[in-house]
C-alpha cells in the first residue's frame, strides 16, 4: 500500500511537470510565432523562430547543468510547436493584430519556464542560488534568442521588467522550497510572482533605474573646467 501511495505521489508530480513543460512550450512558441508573423516571416522560418523561442533558454539550462537536453527525450515539443504554427496560421488576424495576446503567451512562458528551470537545478543537487539563475536563464534566454532572430532589442535589455519579474519568482520558489513546501505549491508560488510581476510593471510602467555614467561624466568635467586654477 505505501509503494502504491508513493508511486502515484511520483507519477502525479512527474505529470504536473510534463503538463508545465508542453504548457510553457507551446505558450512560448505561439509568442514567438506572433512576432515572426508580424515580421512577414514564411510558415517554415515562423516555426524556426517559435521552436527557438520554446527550446532555447531550456537547451542552454542543459547544456549548463551537463545534462541531456529535455527536448530530445521525445519529439512532443517539436510537434507542440508545429500545433502552435496551426494555431496562429488559423487565428493569425486575432493573435498578431493583438499585442495583449503576445503579452499573455510570452508571460506564461517565462512563468512556467522559470519554475521548471528552479526545479530541475534542485533535482540535481545544486545550491538555490544556481537554481535562481537557471532559473532565469530557462525563462528569458529563449526570448532574447528570438528576439536576435527577428532583429529587435532583446526584451530584457529594454525599460520594462522581464528578467527581473523571472529572479523575483525564482527566489519566491527557492524560499518556499527552503520551507518545505510541496513541490507544486512552489511552481504556483513562484510562477505567480513571475506574472503578477509583469502584469503589475506594465500596468504601472515599473522599471529599473537607468545608468546615466554619461551625464555624470560630463557633470564631472564641467566641474573641472569651472574650478578656479590654483595660485602659482
Amino acid at each position: 500500500m505505501l509503494c502504491a501511495e508513493t508511486a502515484r505521489a511520483v507519477f502525479s508530480v512527474q505529470t504536473f511537470l510534463s503538463v508545465l513543460e508542453y504548457v510553457g512550450v507551446l505558450a512560448c512558441a505561439i509568442s514567438g510565432l506572433r512576432i515572426s508573423t508580424a515580421k512577414h516571416f514564411d510558415m517554415f522560418g515562423a516555426y524556426v523562430v517559435g521552436l527557438v523561442t520554446a527550446i532555447g533558454g531550456g537547451s542552454l539550462r542543459d547544456a549548463m547543468l551537463g545534462v541531456p537536453m529535455f527536448w530530445m527525450r521525445q519529439p512532443g515539443y517539436l510537434v507542440c510547436t508545429f500545433f502552435a504554427v496551426v494555431v496562429v496560421w488559423a487565428f493569425g488576424r486575432r493573435i498578431v493584430n493583438e499585442n495583449i495576446t503576445w503579452f499573455v503567451f510570452d508571460t506564461i512562458g517565462l512563468a512556467l519556464f522559470t519554475v521548471l528551470g528552479v526545479q530541475k537545478s534542485f533535482a540535481i543537487g545544486h545550491a538555490w542560488w544556481i537554481a535562481v539563475v537557471m532559473g532565469m536563464i530557462t525563462g528569458a534566454a529563449g526570448g532574447v534568442m528570438r528576439d536576435v532572430l527577428v532583429n529587435d532589442v532583446p526584451l530584457i535589455f529594454r525599460s520594462e521588467l522581464y528578467a527581473t519579474a523571472s529572479m523575483l519568482g525564482a527566489l519566491v520558489y527557492c524560499g518556499a522550497h527552503s520551507l518545505g513546501f510541496d513541490l507544486r505549491i512552489c511552481a504556483v508560488a513562484g510562477g505567480a510572482v513571475v506574472v503578477a510581476t509583469r502584469i503589475l510593471a506594465v500596468r504601472y510602467r515599473w522599471a529599473l533605474p537607468k545608468l546615466t555614467g554619461r551625464s555624470q561624466v560630463r557633470r564631472f568635467s564641467h566641474r573641472l573646467r569651472e574650478k578656479p586654477a590654483s595660485p602659482r
